[in-house]
C-alpha cells in the first residue's frame, strides 16, 4: 500500500493510537545491564558480564540505562548503622543501601567500560539520548508504526523510559518512511526490504565476530572468552574497512542481481520451454534455474567423533570449497544447512559444470568425505533470499538417491544437456519418489573438456 491507500488505522503512517500496550522489555533491560556493569565484572562479589539475572535488575537501572554510580541510592559514604530500618523503608531499599556500602561507586569507569562506550558511540553515531517516543515523533510516526520498522530490523522491544536511541536512529527511520510517503515503495515493500537488511546484517555480524574470535584464539593462544573480551579493543581499527567492503560488495551484488533476476529472466524462461508441455507443476513460476544440492556423506557420524575445533574446521572447509566452486561457475550459493549446500545457476550447462566440479572436489579432498550431488533444471520462485517450488523439492529427493561421489539429474534436465559434448548421461532404473511418483534418474558424468578451472 502507498501513503494514499494505506489503512488509516493500521498503516505505517497511521496516527498515534490513544492506547498502545507495551511489551515486556526484558531483552533491552538485560542488554543495558550487561553494558552498564562491564566495569564491575571483576569486582569481588559482583556477577560477571553475561551472567546477569534479569530478575535482580533494579527499576532504575533497567529504565534509565545509566551507570550504577548514577542510580538513586543512599549515600555510600553513610552506611547503615545496623539500627532497625524506619517503618517506611522497605527491605529492598535496605538491601540496596547495604550493597552500595559494601562496594561504593568510584565515579570512574574501567578502561574496558570506556572502550565499550567509545565503540558504541562510534557505531551508533553518537550517544544514546533519545527515547522511543521521541524518535517516533521526530519522524512523524506513531509509536506503533516505528515499532513495525524496528521489529523488521530485528531490534528488541524497549520501554518508554529507555534512553536507547541516537540522532542516527531518527535519520534512518526518516529515510525508510520517506520512501513510503513519496510513493517510491509501498508499505509492504518497505518493511520487507527493511527486514532483509536486518536479517542479513545480523547473520553477517555474527559470522564476522566468530571469524575474528576464532582467529585470535588460534593466533594468540588465548581462550574463547578472553578473545571475545579483547575483540572490543581491536574492532575500532576494523570498522571503517569492514563498512567500506560491505558497501562495495552490496553494490556489486545488486548489479549482479539486476542482471540475473531482471535483465536475463525472460531469456531463461524461453530457454526452458524445450521439452515441456506447459502443464508441469512449476509452469506458473517466474524464473528458470538449475537447482542443485550437495550433501556430505556420513557427516552426522563424523561430527560425533570430532571435537569443537576439528568440527569447525570441517564445516568451514566444506562451505569455503562450495562457495568458491559455485562462484567460479557463475552460480549463486543460496544457503548452507549443516552438511548440505543449495545452489542455483542460470543455465542447465552451468549447473552441470558446478555439480560435477563439486563432486570431484570432494572426491579429491583428503579431509572432507565424499558428497551426493543432484541438479534439476526447472522453474522456481525466489523470495526472502531463498528459493521455492517443485524443482527445489525434486533436486533434494534426487540427492538422497545419488551414490556417494556421483551426480544425478532428472530426465528433463538430461534432455537439455544431451547434445552438449561436455557431458555424458547414463540413465538409471526408474525410482518411485515421494511427491513425484515414478521418475527416471540419470547419472551425469564428465565428457569432453576440462570443466571448471579453479585457481
Amino acid at each position: 500500500m502507498t501513503a494514499e491507500n494505506a489503512h488509516p488505522d493500521t498503516g505505517l503512517l497511521a496516527p498515534e493510537p490513544s492506547d498502545v500496550p507495551d511489551a515486556v522489555v526484558d531483552p533491552a533491560a538485560l542488554e543495558a545491564a550487561v553494558l552498564d556493569t562491564a566495569d564491575a565484572a571483576d569486582a569481588p562479589g559482583v556477577a560477571a558480564v553475561g551472567t546477569v539475572d534479569p530478575e535482580t535488575l533494579t527499576d532504575d537501572a533497567a529504565d534509565a540505562g545509566s551507570d550504577p554510580a548514577d542510580a538513586d541510592v543512599p549515600d555510600a559514604a553513610e552506611p547503615p548503622t545496623g539500627d532497625a530500618p524506619a517503618d517506611d523503608q522497605s527491605v529492598e531499599q535496605t538491601a540496596r543501601a547495604q550493597a552500595v556500602a559494601a562496594h561504593p561507586a568510584t565515579g570512574t569507569m574501567s578502561p574496558e567500560r570506556l572502550a565499550i562506550k567509545a565503540l558504541e558511540q562510534r557505531l551508533l553515531g553518537g550517544e544514546r539520548k533519545l527515547r522511543r517516543r521521541e524518535v517516533a515523533a521526530g519522524a512523524g510516526l506513531s509509536l506503533l508504526s516505528a515499532r513495525k520498522l524496528w521489529r523488521a530490523l530485528g531490534f528488541p522491544n524497549l520501554g518508554d523510559e529507555d534512553v536507547a536511541f541516537t540522532e542516527a536512529d531518527l535519520t534512518a527511520l526518516n529515510t525508510v518512511v520517506d520512501l513510503v510517503r513519496t510513493g517510491t515503495l509501498t508499505e509492504e515493500a518497505a518493511i520487507s526490504v527493511t527486514r532483509a537488511i536486518g536479517q542479513m546484517t545480523d547473520r553477517m555480524v555474527v559470522w564476522q565476530i566468530e571469524a575474528l574470535v576464532e582467529d585470535m584464539v588460534h593466533q594468540q593462544g588465548v581462550s574463547d572468552a578472553v578473545a571475545r573480551k579483547q575483540l572490543v579493543g581491536q574492532l575500532p581499527a576494523l570498522v571503517d574497512a569492514l563498512e567500506e567492503v560491505l558497501v562495495y560488495s552490496w553494490r556489486r551484488q545488486l548489479n549482479a542481481g539486476v542482471q540475473r533476476l531482471a535483465v536475463r529472466a525472460e531469456a531463461g524462461l524461453a530457454s526452458s520451454e524445450e521439452g515441456r508441455e506447459g502443464d508441469e507443476d512449476d509452469a506458473p513460476l517466474p524464473l528458470a534455474r538449475a537447482v542443485g544440492f550437495a550433501d556430505l556423506v556420513s557427516y552426522t557420524s563424523l561430527s560425533r567423533r570430532m571435537n569443537e575445533k576439528t568440527l569447525a574446521q570441517l564445516v568451514q572447509r566444506f562451505e569455503n570449497k562450495c562457495a568458491e566452486i559455485i562462484s567460479v561457475g557463475g552460480g549463486r550459493l543460496v544457503k548452507t544447512v549443516g552438511d548440505e549446500v543449495l545452489y542455483i545457476a542460470e543455465t542447465p550447462a552451468a549447473g552441470a559444470e558446478i555439480s560435477l566440479a563439486l563432486s570431484q572436489a570432494f572426491n579429491d579432498d583428503e579431509i572432507l568425505p565424499q558428497a551426493r550431488v543432484a541438479m534439476v533444471w526447472g522453474r522456481i520462485l525466489s523470495r526472502l533470499g531463498d528459493i521455492y517450488g517443485p524443482t527445489v523439492n525434486l533436486a533434494a529427493r534426487l540427492t538422497a538417491l545419488a551414490d556417494p561421489g556421483t551426480v544425478l539429474v532428472d530426465s528433463m534436465t538430461a534432455a537439455a544437456l544431451e547434445h552438449d559434448e561436455r557431458f555424458v548421461l547414463l540413465p538409471r532404473e526408474a525410482e518411485n519418489v515421494r511427491g513425484f511418483g515414478e521418475i527416471l534418474p540419470v547419472e551425469l558424468q564428465r565428457g569432453q573438456g576440462k570443466g571448471l578451472v579453479l585457481d
